[in-house]
C-alpha cells in the first residue's frame, strides 16, 4: 500500500491561502488573465480543489458546474469553475448544505445578480473574529477581577 507524502506546514498553508483567495475571488489579478478561459483538464482541476475527478463529474451531472469541452470531448475547467467547486465544497463540508441546497443557492444568486455567498462568507468570518475578540475580552475581565 502506497503511503501519502506528508507536506510541510508551509505547503499546506500556501494551499489554504490559495483556496481562500479563489473563494473570495481575489486570485491572480495579473493583467490579461481571463478567469473564464477554460484551461484545466479534469485531473488538474480535481487536484487544485482536492477532490476526486469523479466528484467533478457528479457536480456536472447535477448541473452545478458546466466545464467547457474540446472537440475531442475533454472537459476543461476555468478559474471560475474552480472557484465554484470550492464554494460547493465549502457549503457541503463546512455548512452541511446538500447538493440540492447548493443548486438553490446558486440559482438565487444568479436571479438576484448579486454575490450573496461571498457576502455571507465575509460577514460570517467577521462575526467569528468579533466573537473571538469578545471572548478574549471577557476572559481578561474575569482575570482582572480575581
Amino acid at each position: 500500500m502506497a503511503s501519502r507524502r506528508q507536506l510541510p506546514a508551509t505547503g499546506r498553508l500556501r494551499r489554504q491561502t490559495r483556496t481562500a483567495e479563489l473563494v473570495e475571488g481575489r486570485a491572480d489579478s495579473r493583467p490579461g488573465r481571463d478567469p473564464t478561459r477554460p484551461v484545466y483538464v479534469i485531473s488538474v482541476a480535481a487536484e487544485l480543489v482536492r477532490v476526486h475527478p469523479r466528484t467533478l463529474r457528479i457536480y456536472e451531472v447535477e448541473g452545478l458546474v458546466c466545464p467547457a469541452r474540446t472537440r475531442t470531448n475533454i472537459r476543461l475547467y476555468s478559474e471560475q469553475d474552480i472557484r465554484r467547486v470550492l464554494w460547493i465544497r465549502h457549503l457541503t463540508q463546512n455548512l452541511g448544505v446538500n447538493l440540492a441546497g447548493v443548486r438553490v443557492l446558486f440559482e438565487l444568486e444568479e436571479r438576484l445578480g448579486m454575490r450573496i455567498l461571498e457576502t455571507l462568507y465575509r460577514d460570517r468570518n467577521r462575526g467569528t473574529e468579533s466573537e473571538a475578540d469578545s471572548v478574549a475580552e471577557a476572559g481578561e475581565d474575569q482575570a482582572a477581577t480575581r
